[in-house]
């Protein structure tokens, strides 16, 4: 086809969909202009950024990778990449098999309410910002009153600093997040069992086999595509480790275990309006990220799961 009849071919079909195409306008302007367009100030990162002057008008970082520089000299940085992998990895092993068990429980619950006071039960506290968790948190685990210190104090034993200790303050960052999206991540895996066709159940009772069998040989099998594809898009966010909730939680205490690469740039780059280092490390952040998809999805789809 030459590429005339292409573009005839094209704008036939635009024809011929254009109901489909204009319910799709809508969501595709929005990735334009908050994801796509703001793309463009990525380029502060290779610039000495001043408010006044402008992106376009602001000199160019002299060498241009001077505040790349600037952040891998910084003595902190190996402490920030550390935690931020570490708190990361944590996250994504416990946040993801938790969620896989509880929706495997649920649908193997055959008591309707019991499963439907469970499921809303732990899918509440998605819906908590992090400053009312910080409040549950302290209620609970706070060195002075708190309700788990009480009843370790009253059984004979010594009050514990879960907030204040770096021995304990990565567990309770990592047990809160888990809590927090325990019941949205089951939802997900419920919705995928939903998909799998119950024949093959039918099959597997006929031919004798248990619940534990049909979880292992036909549920999780049936949902691995979904565990990939969200351990996939995790990855994405390996350099995230939830700013929000470690802002929030943590204190000077346990900087040397909890303080991560986005505390860190809001800290030195916003705080003191040094928008192109904080750039820099965003960048670095999002490489980073990309590369980690890529890899994933690559080995993913030698099994057939891979994203695209």
């Amino acid at each position: 086809m030459t590429a005339a009849e292409i573009w005839q071919h094209c704008l036939r079909l635009l024809v011929k969909y254009r109901a489909f195409y204009i319910m799709l306008l809508p969501g595709l302007l929005y990735f334009a202009v908050f994801r796509y367009y703001p793309m463009y100030g990525a380029i502060i990162a290779f610039k000495d950024f001043q408010i006044l002057e402008g992106i376009t008008s602001s000199p160019w970082a002299s060498p241009w990778y001077a505040h790349f520089e600037t952040f891998y000299s910084s003595p902190y940085f190996g402490q920030l990449l550390t935690n931020t992998l570490l708190i990361s990895l944590y996250k994504l092993v416990w946040g993801t098999l938790p969620p896989i068990a509880l929706a495997l429980l649920l649908n193997e619950c055959r008591v309707r309410w019991l499963r439907s006071f469970v499921q809303t039960l732990t899918y509440m506290p998605h819906f908590l910002s992090w400053v009312i968790i910080f409040g549950i948190l302290l209620a609970l685990f706070s060195q002075n009153g708190g309700w788990i210190n009480r009843w370790i104090v009253e059984a004979g034993g010594e009050s514990v600093p879960f907030l204040t200790s770096t021995e304990y303050f990565r567990s309770m960052l990592v047990g809160s997040e888990v809590w927090q999206n325990l019941g949205w991540g089951a939802i997900i895996y419920l919705a995928a069992i939903a998909g799998i066709d119950p024949t093959l159940y039918e099959a597997a009772r006929v031919d004798g086999a248990s619940r534990l069998r049909n979880i292992w040989h036909i549920t999780l099998p049936g949902i691995r595509g979904v565990i990939i594809l969200l351990f996939v898009l995790k990855l994405g966010h390996m350099l995230d480790a939830g700013f929000d909730q470690i802002y929030i939680l943590y204190n000077v205490q346990v900087y040397p275990v909890a303080d991560i690469l986005d505390t860190w740039v809001y800290r030195t780059g916003l705080q003191q309006l040094n928008f192109s280092l904080a750039s820099a490390v965003g960048l670095f952040k999002s490489v980073i990220g990309l590369v980690l998809v890529l890899g994933a999805n690559k080995i993913a789809s030698r099994w057939g799961e891979g994203i695209w």
